[in-house]
């Protein structure tokens, strides 16, 4: 079983960062922030509460104005990278919104070694302006990582990340970011900008689609973007979205043969499904084949997923058979409760046949 994310916030770390901060600054307090950061609730904290409650213990060591701890972190912060280094980014997240200036120059260098999409949100909403005008600018940068940040900080509804409430209501400010950012050479860049997409398409769906439309067939890089963009509107069967890319709801086609290898699953074992799907049209089609699970949820309810399976070009009366995994390991994301479940095959856009399976302890 892979390590829990939270398990990188250790002990280790938090020496490391320790000691890089002693070799600048000669009176920390090593030994203090050790004693607080592991108090008698660390086992007991998840990933976020202890990125946070490292960063309030940091402050606490520091006993200082913010803006000379800031120094001291800015000159220790390259001597970490990847994941962990996210809590240089936090740091300012929670105590720099009183100074915009050497709070932002900290979150441009923080975000080269891991990201700072987290920390510029609070920036957003008590700077609107501003701080829409500082992203712009970094959607100009040279370094990849700062482009990203001016797409990724900014999207409406970031995942593990507080909503940006203005944005959902009028993405405009962030259209210019994702502008300047639409053909850049970085494909980790191109993914921030159809993820943005992808999040303003939840609440407006149309604006979208006349981006899509605007951009798809001009270059590679959009193409990608557009068709990434466009995933949740694909999944709900938006007809206009679908019909961008080839694909009709009006095609007849059956599917048949539809089981699941058991009909009793066990919560954390993996099994499987089947299925046949006939094209019954006198041309060749596009089809775009899709699973929808019905999940039972905490509260005995059900939550609905849809899963890509593939994107295939039939020949009249051709009939292609499919066999796919399905994991009920619990995720970060995702908790599996037993009961009854449902599994239904879509194809462009429309339900075509069903198979009811229980889950069980």
């Amino acid at each position: 079983m892979a390590e829990p994310f939270k398990n990188y916030f250790n002990e280790k770390l938090v020496e490391e960062l320790a000691d890089s901060i002693s070799v600048i600054h000669k009176k920390f307090d090593k030994k203090k922030l050790m004693k607080t950061v592991f108090d008698n609730e660390w086992e007991e904290r998840e990933l976020k509460d202890r990125m946070r409650h490292i960063t309030n213990s940091l402050s606490e060591t520091f006993n200082m104005e913010y803006v000379d701890s800031l120094k001291i972190l800015r000159q220790v912060a390259d001597d970490f990278e990847g994941f962990t280094s996210i809590m240089f980014a936090d740091y300012v997240e929670v105590y720099g919104l009183d100074n915009f200036k050497e709070s932002i120059q900290a979150l441009e260098q923080f975000t080269k070694k891991s990201s700072s999409e987290f920390a510029v949100r609070p920036f957003i909403i008590k700077y609107p302006d501003k701080m829409m005008k500082q992203m712009l600018k970094w959607s100009k940068s040279k370094n990849h990582h700062v482009r990203r940040l001016s797409s990724e900080g900014c999207r409406p509804r970031l995942p593990w990340a507080m909503g940006l409430p203005e944005f959902k209501k009028d993405p405009a400010p962030v259209l210019l970011i994702l502008e300047n950012l639409k053909n850049d050479e970085s494909e980790y860049v191109r993914k921030s900008v159809a993820n943005n997409l992808n999040d303003i398409s939840k609440d407006h769906p149309e604006l979208v689609l006349k981006i899509a439309k605007e951009w798809y067939g001009k270059t590679k890089e959009t193409d990608w973007i557009v068709k990434h963009a466009c995933r949740t509107l694909l999944k709900k069967g938006n007809k206009e979205a679908l019909k961008l890319f080839g694909v009709s709801k009006s095609v007849a086609s059956e599917v048949t043969r539809l089981k699941m290898d058991e009909s009793k699953v066990k919560i954390g074992s993996i099994t499987n499904f089947s299925f046949d799907v006939k094209l019954k049209e006198k041309k060749a089609q596009k089809l775009r084949l899709e699973y929808k699970v019905h999940y039972v949820n905490a509260s005995g309810g059900i939550s609905q997923k849809i899963f890509k399976i593939s994107e295939v070009e039939l020949q009249p009366g051709e009939v292609k058979s499919y066999k796919k995994k399905l994991s009920f390991k619990d995720l970060t994301i995702r908790k599996h409760y037993p009961g009854k479940h449902l599994l239904m095959i879509i194809v462009n856009g429309v339900e075509k046949k069903a198979v009811n399976f229980t889950l069980i302890n």
